[in-house]
């Protein structure tokens, strides 16, 4: 077992909360409403993975709430500050001008998630597709203009098409691409200790889930490496959602259900944070063995947990609307019992929090 105070107990004060570090090779549900305390406690246990395990993190963090994951706050413990300052901790940036930023390579994408991309079908749209499956062009040497015009001007119809397309839908122009730069995949896969993807900041709605697709890739085909990494995905519910509402975004849920169903073999196991437990493909769901939840009020979705962690005592799913901002139930592979927790004091900053609304001074 490895330890991990996560706060203290909330029948008993003076106890602490402890959750096994080694049991995050499983897949861990987080969950509760607004204004629970959601994110500021996914922090908390993120902190003490990373003080105690030697397990990298990846973080798609699509509202900027980790950006400030390398810094301590004022006044935390000196010696754990100390030891997180040690931390090679990498922040790729989109909603600030702040470099690095987050940025992956348009051909370097699978040749499904390029015509996710373009939303092109490989048999409704089988000439364009199949120009894209044999398209020739090395990432050093990607550059826009020339790309674009190798289609526009080919003699065969359906590059034409498909250049056509391709800049129709403005693809090119989203500032997510890297062209023949570093690409956001390569970093993580260095494996630094942390690795935190703002991908809060971009302005089209597909560039976030093309940015994950992107990742989870290139994670997916080097699998066989076995080299363990955690995905952390907040507001998960944006990237697997139950219905995929573009190509895209069933590109990726489709990714993740394959992860789920088999990447803890491989050392890549899922770290999934959401509001309510129904807004995530079920396939991906039920692959979890560990829950954390938080103040939940809808019966609808604690009857969802209820069928999908069966583990879990009903009485005590049950007392989740009763929950205070902070209060926690640890349930499954990495806690001995359930137990109830009121979560400790964050080491690090917290990038994004609520705004609260200001008088008019009269």
């Amino acid at each position: 077992m490895i330890p991990l105070t996560v706060g203290t107990t909330v029948d008993t004060p003076e106890r602490p909360a402890v959750i096994d570090g080694s049991r995050f090779n499983r897949h861990t549900f987080w969950c509760g409403q607004s204004g629970s305390g959601k994110t500021y406690a996914l922090g908390v246990v993120l902190e003490q993975l990373l003080l105690h395990t030697e397990l990298p993190v990846a973080v798609l963090d699509p509202n900027a709430d980790f950006v400030e994951l390398a810094h301590t706050r004022d006044g935390s413990d000196g010696a754990a500050a100390e030891r997180w300052e040690g931390f090679d901790i990498r922040v790729l940036h989109s909603s600030t001008p702040r470099e690095p930023q987050v940025r992956i390579r348009f051909i370097d994408l699978s040749v499904r998630s390029k015509g996710a991309v373009g939303r092109l079908d490989p048999i409704a749209d089988a000439e364009e597709f199949n120009a894209l499956l044999h398209l020739e062009a090395r990432p050093e040497h990607f550059e826009r203009g020339t790309f674009l015009s190798s289609l526009l001007e080919a003699d065969d119809p359906a590059h034409r098409r498909l250049g056509l397309r391709i800049d129709n839908l403005q693809i090119l122009d989203w500032p997510l691409w890297a062209m023949g730069g570093g690409s956001a995949a390569s970093i993580v896969d260095e494996r630094p200790r942390a690795t935190v993807l703002d991908l809060g900041g971009f302005s089209h709605p597909g560039e976030p889930q093309a940015a994950a697709l992107g990742i989870l890739e290139q994670l997916w085909e080097r699998r066989m490496e076995r080299r363990p990494l955690l995905i952390v995905i907040d507001e998960a519910h944006n990237f697997c959602p139950p219905v995929a509402r573009t190509t895209v975004e069933a590109q990726l849920t489709e990714q993740l259900i394959q992860i789920a169903a088999e990447g803890r073999k491989f050392g890549l196991w899922l770290f999934l944070s959401t509001q309510r437990p129904t807004k995530i493909h079920p396939n991906v769901l039920s692959q979890c063995d560990n829950l954390g939840l938080m103040r939940m009020n809808s019966p609808r979705d604690l009857a969802e947990l209820a069928e999908v962690f069966g583990f879990v005592p009903h009485h005590l799913l049950e007392q989740s609307p009763t929950f205070r901002k902070g209060e926690a139930l640890f349930a499954g592979a990495f806690t001995e019992e359930p137990q109830l927790v009121r979560i400790g004091r964050r080491l690090t900053i917290e990038g994004g929090s609520d705004l609260s609304v200001q008088g008019s001074g009269v």
